[in-house]
């Protein structure tokens, strides 16, 4: 069984769950558990080295889950082994993740289409786990007609854990999230579930919570706009005052995400571009009319990074606000799809 009444999970997002971005939350509130980026199954793959650390560096001793993504059964039984010689909490198969160039591989989301191959893969890493196995999935593939089919599967297998992100892959992150289909794998499974998909807020993970009966909730894209979120749930569960934090944090919170994102070798561009995609999110909540996006994603340099990031969260008093905990209505992560809705496999 999961640990704790109501425990709370960082989501696997690839080029984001990274050691770095572990650490900076962790020191502002870790959630119960942490999930790696997915680590790419195919044949002669092995665990990248910086997945690897976010398991053996594993920050505040949380527990971490290795999540695999791939379809052969022999590749997969092969990494299951390597990443079981790891102080894991778990493996954990990505039946969910929505970008085109993985689910076209018949990976990731890809295998929503396929409920016998979803069985056989379940077999193999059932065989070969020593910890807890895991799933994370969305809800079907273009529709949900296989939903039934999979809770099946999954209750008759030895998962302990399901992740359900009530979307479809075709949904990707902008459809409506369709939360009586975690209410209906909490009905249909003996493990526990975990709620996933648009959980905004601390009082979000409450309702939906009470809503759907799930076990607890897992934060995505909400943790990357307030890396406080898992902290807040902790509060509002035991009754303490929640932490409402500044547009002074916020900018220390940006700071400390710039330094811990920096790479040997890394150009300055580089490093300003990675960071864009973290501040595509941290802008929803920044001003309602977007101008900090607007600016943001035009600046060059690291200097004009930090004087754009200065103006909204410091400046004029600003470092005293409060800020938003919810994102502004209207504004986007990016003009059409989030930078960081794209994986590869």
């Amino acid at each position: 069984m999961v640990a704790g009444d109501w425990p709370t999970a960082l989501a696997p997002m690839q080029d984001v769950t990274g050691l770095p971005f572990m650490k900076v939350v962790a020191r502002r509130g870790s959630p119960d558990f942490f999930f790696t980026e997915f680590i790419r199954v195919h044949a002669h793959s092995r665990v990248d080295p910086e997945i690897l650390s976010s398991i053996t560096e594993n920050p505040g001793g949380r527990p971490v889950f290795a999540q695999l993504i791939g379809e052969n059964l022999e590749d997969l039984r092969r990494v299951a082994r390597e990443v079981n010689a790891q102080p894991i909490a778990g493996i954990d198969l990505n039946l969910g993740c929505p970008a085109p160039r993985v689910y076209r591989k018949n990976v990731g989301g890809g295998l929503l289409r396929e409920p016998d191959k979803i069985r056989r893969i379940l077999d193999v890493l059932s065989e070969e786990a020593t910890s807890l196995l895991s799933v994370k999935m969305r809800i079907g593939f273009e529709d949900d007609g296989f939903f039934g089919d999979i809770l099946e599967i999954i209750e008759e297998s030895a998962v302990g854990l399901v992740s359900v992100h009530a979307r479809t892959v075709k949904g990707g992150y902008e459809a409506a999230p369709s939360y009586p289909h975690v209410a209906r794998a909490v009905e249909n499974l003996s493990c526990p579930v975990l709620l996933n998909g648009s959980v905004d807020t601390c009082r979000d993970a409450l309702r939906l919570r009470e809503k759907t009966g799930a076990h607890g909730v897992m934060v995505g894209r909400s943790a990357i706009r307030n890396p406080w979120i898992f902290r807040q749930i902790r509060e509002m569960q035991s009754g303490s005052p929640v932490f409402r934090p500044k547009m002074g944090d916020l900018f220390r919170y940006f700071e400390d995400l710039f330094k811990a994102l920096a790479k040997p070798g890394i150009s300055e561009k580089g490093h300003v571009g990675r960071m864009k995609k973290f501040l595509n999110f941290v802008g929803l909540s920044v001003d309602a009319g977007g101008e900090f996006l607007y600016a943001m994603r035009r600046s060059r340099t690291r200097d004009e990074l930090f004087l754009v990031c200065e103006r909204f969260m410091i400046l004029e008093g600003r470092e005293q606000m409060d800020f938003p905990l919810e994102p502004f209505e209207g504004l986007a992560s990016r003009k059409g799809k989030p930078v960081l809705e794209r994986g590869r496999a």
